[in-house]
């Protein structure tokens, strides 16, 4: 147990980060003097002074001398240093709005928030990315649109979201995609205005369902939504065990322009500690099968940190996916979700394995960018092994728009689904409010109508908030 004697809470959630990115999967707590052991830690961080000083420049201050003194206790240092933050690219891309010169933007990442020079240079390398691709659309007018299918064969180790046994609730699948429809009615029509630039069908698992449900969700987006404007259409076929030809015949000729196979790794003793039911076989089948029905831009999802893999074992992974030659390629590191089984289980090496991902995301990194595909999106998560990040790599022009316009926070999200969260971004400002869909497919459509009061929401935001050409 790690306890924090801190003389003010303005600073107490800057210190939990922190203090948990050092020592991970250790209890962290306020100290108050009582039923301390010989075994715990206790970290007294320093105050700054508050007089003459904005709260953003003593929240820096305090971060930095608390890292300086968790990484003098632990003879550590965390790859992105002081930087908690999701999203460490957008620093980059606000100081190239700025006109601040690389090297300036490097060393203040090294310098300011302890970064190290690599971490540093993936955040430039993807800023200057993000704005490239940022600039070759009016996205300020526009807005994306997501559909939310939590549905999956079984449940991940590691997985935290909001997905369902497609097995279990087979019944009921009709009754959510009944309450869907009526969603996406009821939001197309508070947009209708509004030019919609690009649709991502995300979960879960898309692909659970059937041809037929595909067929008719696709077909009641096209009713609803204006599509003449559409420059990407994404569908996450993300567990190669759910893709058939009959499924991707459908989306495609429906307008799907760019899919995921997400295999997470090739090593099939891994995909078992994870509990998935499919092989690295089926992910070359479900890819090959994908090709034949003329796909041209599929993306793979990997991550980096499993249960049981090695740093040998997802080159191999990486190895086997670039001889697929994916339009792009998704490393995500491993993160430690509260109510994921394997964080729950209290049994995985986290510290271990954070030093055996950082050799696999490094590894990823400097093949995949000799293979032709640079990392274009970036963002952080918290309680990731080794303090890592996820990265998305692509060819050139084979860049998903709609990851680029999330992450940077562009545009409004329009969102549907059990668990979707709508981001709705002032056009002519930086504001964003967001409005929370029910988590649960179940609390999903049995208080649907107390969704629709929300979602009344986007309308009001918009009256408010007017476009202005």
């Amino acid at each position: 147990m790690i306890y924090l004697n801190i003389d003010d809470r303005e600073f107490y959630d800057d210190a939990v980060v922190l203090v948990r990115s050092f020592y991970p999967r250790t209890e962290v707590g306020e100290y108050d003097g009582q039923n301390v052991t010989p075994e715990d830690i206790i970290i007294r961080p320093d105050i700054p002074e508050k007089e003459g000083r904005s709260r953003s420049e003593l929240h820096e201050e305090f971060k930095t001398d608390l890292y300086k003194k968790l990484e003098k206790m632990t003879g550590r240092t965390l790859p992105w240093g002081k930087l908690t933050g999701v999203r460490p690219s957008k620093i980059a891309v606000n100081l190239i709005e700025n006109k601040t010169s690389d090297e300036d933007i490097i060393k203040l990442f090294m310098d300011k928030h302890y970064a190290s020079e690599a971490k540093a240079k993936l955040a430039l390398g993807v800023a200057h990315k993000e704005l490239g691709l940022l600039g070759q659309r009016d996205y300020v007018n526009g807005y994306s649109l997501y559909i939310g299918i939590p549905f999956c064969p079984t449940t991940c180790l590691y997985c935290s979201f909001t997905s369902y046994s497609i097995d279990k609730w087979h019944d009921r699948v009709e009754e959510y995609l009944s309450a869907l429809f009526c969603e996406m009615e009821f939001v197309a029509a508070k947009l209708k205005n509004r030019r919609l630039d690009t649709i991502y069908f995300g979960g879960g698992t898309p692909t659970t369902l059937s041809a037929d449900q595909l067929d008719r969700l696709l077909g009641h987006m096209e009713k609803c939504f204006d599509m003449s404007d559409i420059v990407e259409l994404t569908v996450e076929a993300g567990r190669p065990d759910t893709v058939t030809k009959e499924k991707l015949d459908t989306i495609k000729r429906l307008g799907c322009t760019r899919i995921s196979i997400n295999p997470q790794t090739m090593n099939d003793a891994v995909l078992k500690n994870i509990g998935r039911r499919h092989t690295a076989e089926d992910t070359v089948r479900a890819f090959l099968l994908a090709r034949e029905c003329g796909f041209d831009n599929i993306n793979t999802d990997l991550i980096a940190g499993l249960p049981g893999d090695t740093a040998e074992s997802f080159e191999n992974t990486v190895n086997s996916v670039l001889r697929l030659d994916p339009e792009s390629i998704t490393v995500h590191s491993l993160s430690m979700k509260r109510s994921s089984a394997l964080t729950v289980s209290g049994s995985f090496p986290e510290a271990l394995m954070g030093e055996e991902a950082a050799k696999m995301v490094s590894y990823a990194r400097n093949t995949l960018k000799t293979h032709g595909l640079a990392p274009y999106y970036m963002y952080r998560q918290s309680k990731t092994v080794g303090n890592l990040e996820n990265v998305g790599y692509a060819k050139k022009g084979a860049e998903c728009l709609y990851n680029v316009y999330t992450m940077d926070e562009t545009h409004t999200i329009l969102a549907c689904g059990a668990s979707a969260v709508s981001k709705l971004r002032e056009p002519n400002g930086s504001y964003i409010e967001r409005i929370f869909n029910f988590k649960y497919p179940y609390e999903y459509i049995s208080r649907f109508n107390e969704l629709l009061e929300r979602k009344k929401g986007v309308l009001a935001f918009y009256e408010k908030y007017p476009y202005r050409n």
